[in-house]
């Protein structure tokens, strides 16, 4: 016996407030919600891991740029402390460096150059890597 608001026969009609008659499910878009969730813990986590990779690269950056610089100002060290500092400081601002300390010592020259970055918007730091260079001793 088939009834006529029944399309499948099954002798039953549909139940008034169900989610084919139109009425709301209280779990309905939870997995929307926890999935939006998860996406913004990504991009948290993402971001802060730029920020440390940043940095760890303008700390590499700094000790490159206090390597060369000291290496620069040791190849001027017989003209003296003036020159060397100044080939070391020209050296160190090509690599995007900034020399804050420069001291001869006999032909070893010492030089401290600090590098700036920018790890998210609005934050400013500052990596700093100090390098001696001289003659060979033996």
């Amino acid at each position: 016996m088939r009834r006529t608001g029944d399309p499948f026969g099954s002798g039953r009609e549909p139940v008034a407030g169900g989610l084919g008659a139109g009425g709301t499910d209280p779990e309905r878009g939870g997995a929307t919600v926890l999935l939006l969730a998860m996406g913004l813990v990504f991009v948290v986590f993402g971001t802060f891991g730029a920020a440390i990779i940043a940095a760890g690269m303008a700390s590499q950056r700094a000790a490159v740029a206090a390597d060369l610089g000291a290496l620069a100002g040791a190849a001027r060290a017989l003209d003296g402390d003036a020159a060397a500092c100044a080939s070391a400081s020209d050296l160190a601002g090509r690599n995007d460096g900034r020399l804050v300390g420069c001291h001869l010592d006999g032909l070893d020259v010492l030089v401290t150059v600090e590098v700036a970055f920018t790890p998210l918007p609005g934050l400013t730091g500052v990596a700093a890597a100090s390098a001696r260079a001289g003659p060979v001793r033996g």
